[in-house]
């Protein structure tokens, strides 16, 4: 079983900073992407950025220029630094990786407020 653990959320002004951090545990082989969802109240949860195990990235077109995705793959750690937050950043973020096709792990989610 893997488990996922999400840190670094908080409440940050707008135009401020957060970065996430989310450590995967247990009996991992192999992990293949991972990657950041978000869900904010009333709305469904939506794919934030993902990293795949090469490296390659891709964002939501609202977070583009903003957020930047990273992986330490010795670690097994995927984060993402997140610049110029705006109120509509604001939801719970939840961590993902993929183990194979067929299996999804995922974070318990960390809350991200941006409010002045």
């Amino acid at each position: 079983q893997v488990q996922l653990v999400e840190s670094g959320g908080g409440l940050v002004q707008p135009g401020g900073s957060l970065r996430l951090s989310c450590a995967a545990s247990g009996s991992i082989f192999s992990i293949n992407a991972m990657g950041w969802y978000r869900q904010a109240p009333g709305k469904e949860r939506e794919l934030v950025a993902v990293i795949t195990s090469g490296g390659s990235t891709n964002y939501a077109d609202s977070v583009k220029g903003r957020f930047t995705i990273s992986r330490d793959n010795a670690k097994n750690t995927v984060s993402v630094q997140m610049n110029s937050l705006k109120p509509e950043d604001t939801a719970v973020y939840y961590c993902y990786a993929d183990l194979s096709v067929y299996s999804r792990a995922w974070g318990q989610g960390t809350q991200v407020t941006v409010s002045s």
